[in-house]
């Protein structure tokens, strides 16, 4: 008998939206009533989680989507920027760093999210600037409410903000003291950004695909791009007030768009999962669908009232140390490496690595597979010490007492559906409050994603300038055989997201009919590989469980040798999911109540 759920599947064949934020969600929901399309509304809502979400995204982040227009096959549109042109390894060496840190400008790459979002609206979407930055605008100048994990985050930067990062504190400690949980903050300097962006597009003329690149031109090439380059011309102070001049600058702004490109994906049973390409880790589902088939897991995805088969936990957690090692191994910048995916995602080599599954025993080993002959690259591993560690939620928290700034990273998602089979899922992420100083003039700080490369020649994800970092974020699109979008769903989480999301999808594709039902559905994960944030540790044996996968499960990882945390209840993931059924036209969604913000809104 299935597990109860805490809200309803959304049903409805107007138009549905599925966020991490309500306030994403209504504003999605708000364009759709007013004739938007899924792209209109993904758009909106995407700049309203760079407002109401500060401490999990910003302007300074990055943004890559999955999408399919209506007719057209899916698609990806990678809004991750680059390593500046003066990022090289031996820049940073010189200044005795052997990892790029987790804070500060140092760790700036080019932010991607903004010409994402416009060139997504430009070329798919019908509305103009003002009307996508409208919600936005709105929430900054009247003010937002302040979630508990914003007050959280700023009670823990406050020393910092307050004797180092003073345009941080001027916007995060409005009265000198931390937000109450509630309370409403306001974004003045935001939305003044947003207006003069508003601004410059409609006195550009012109249709609406001009005044959109006139907004895109603005911010890479013109105040945008100044008021950062002034703000970094000179030395900008890290959390703990050492002086640091960034590489990036202006001109790499202007060297940067947002592009297309084609997905990566596999077929499973009647669908076929597209996700991004090799500079993402969405590859890692794909692997470890391939796996799933090979191990049968699929068959073993049900839960019910006393739990979740412990034959299902062990393998997928065992798949997912083989999924992710060869993430280290093999995947970054395809533009900039080899990186051999048509091997990695072929079948054969799926069965090839099923045969290293023990179901008796965990592995503690990192694993990555031989490809075409060639040897894998193995990262140096870093097990925690006695540094304080949480290893639990993939939220933002501390993982270095003496930089509190040095904040493990983390995500929103929203997902998008309209009436006419438009659909849209997107990961928006960095440029978080924690990262590194807001810039007064534009009321937001840069992103820390260049933390994401290794400082290793031999490595697929080397730093180097003009390469992508592999990032986390990992939106994913489900079509089924006619090649129609049927699902749009992911989460937050870092490293966990492409675990949380694939236990959800591959319940969902073998027979969970009801969204909210596998979002629902109790989570795992494991951290026995190289984290992709600083200071890049791993945990082997990891395996983390909410209480719910059942006593009786969790007594049996442990006698299989899992390391197993029972985390709190609902705490692990913040899924969001739509889905349509192209016979009938019927749309769904469906919102994680973890976190207790995200939200689902249709009709």
């Amino acid at each position: 008998m299935p597990a109860p759920t805490t809200r309803p599947q959304l049903r409805g064949d107007f138009g549905m939206v599925a966020s991490t934020h309500w306030l994403a969600s209504a504003t999605g929901m708000s364009v759709l009533e007013r004739g938007g399309n899924a792209f209109d509304a993904a758009v909106a809502a995407g700049f309203t989680l760079q407002v109401v979400e500060p401490h999990l995204n910003g302007p300074g982040g990055e943004v890559p989507v999955l999408f399919q227009a209506a007719g057209e096959p899916p698609r990806v549109l990678c809004g991750q920027g680059v390593a500046p042109a003066g990022a090289t390894i031996g820049a940073y060496t010189a200044l005795g760093l052997d990892r790029i840190p987790g804070s500060g400008v140092l760790a700036a790459t080019v932010p991607g999210s903004f010409d994402a979002w416009m060139l997504l609206l430009r070329d798919h979407g019908t509305m103009g600037v003002r009307e996508v930055l409208d919600h936005a605008i709105g929430l900054c100048e009247r003010g937002f409410p302040v979630l508990p994990k914003i007050a959280a985050a700023v009670e823990a930067l406050a020393p910092v903000f307050g004797r180092h990062w003073s345009g941080s504190a001027a916007l995060y400690l409005p009265d000198g003291s931390t937000p109450a949980p509630g309370s409403r903050l306001r974004n003045p300097a935001l939305a003044a950004t947003y207006r003069r962006l508003v601004a410059e597009a409609e006195a550009a003329g012109g249709g609406r695909e001009a005044r959109i690149d006139a907004a895109r031109r603005a911010w890479s090439q013109g105040f945008v791009a100044e008021a950062l380059d002034g703000f970094l011309a000179g030395d900008v102070p890290s959390s703990s007030g050492e002086p640091q001049r960034a590489f990036l600058s202006g001109q790499d702004l202007a060297d940067w768009s947002a592009h297309y490109e084609d997905t990566a994906s596999v077929r499973h049973g009647a669908h076929t999962v597209h996700k991004t390409g090799p500079w993402g880790q969405g590859p890692v589902l794909l692997q470890q669908l391939r796996l799933a088939e090979a191990l049968g897991s699929g068959k073993l995805s049900g839960t019910s009232r006393e739990g979740v088969d412990p034959d299902f936990v062990h393998r997928v957690t065992e798949s997912a140390k083989l999924a992710f090692a060869d993430r280290e191994a093999w995947y970054g910048d395809p533009d900039r490496a080899d990186v051999p995916l048509q091997e990695l995602l072929s079948a054969e080599y799926a069965r090839a690595r099923a045969g290293l599954v023990d179901d008796t025993a965990a592995s503690r080993e990192q694993r990555p597979g031989s490809v075409v002959g060639r040897t894998p690259y193995l990262p140096p591993v870093h097990v925690p010490g006695q540094a304080p560690q949480d290893r639990t939620t993939g939220e933002p928290t501390l993982r270095n007492a003496a930089d509190p700034a040095d904040r493990r990273g983390d995500t929103c998602h929203l997902d998008v559906v309209d009436a006419e089979g438009n659909m849209v899922s997107a990961t928006p992420s960095g440029g978080w409050l924690s990262s590194s100083p807001v810039v007064p003039e534009l009321g937001f700080p840069l992103g820390t994603r260049a933390q994401m490369f290794w400082m290793d020649e031999d490595s697929p994800n080397s730093l180097a300038p003009g390469r992508r970092p592999r990032t986390t974020l990992s939106p994913t699109l489900v079509t089924r055989e006619d090649g129609q979008a049927v699902l749009a769903i992911g989460t937050p989480g870092g490293d966990q997201q492409d675990q949380w999301t694939f236990t959800a999808l591959l319940r969902i594709l073998n027979g969970a009919d009801d969204l909210q039902e596998a979002l629902d559905a109790p989570m795992f994960h494991t951290n026995a590989f190289p984290s992709s944030f600083h200071p890049r540790e791993t945990v082997p044996g990891d395996l983390v469980v909410e209480p719910e996968v059942g006593p009786d499960t969790v007594e049996e990882m442990r006698r299989r040798g899992h390391d197993v945390t029972v985390n709190g209840s609902w705490s692990l993931g913040r899924l969001a999911a739509v889905g349509r059924d192209p016979d009938t036209g019927e749309l769904r969604a469906a919102a994680d109540a973890r976190g207790a913000q995200g939200y689902a809104a249709g009709r």
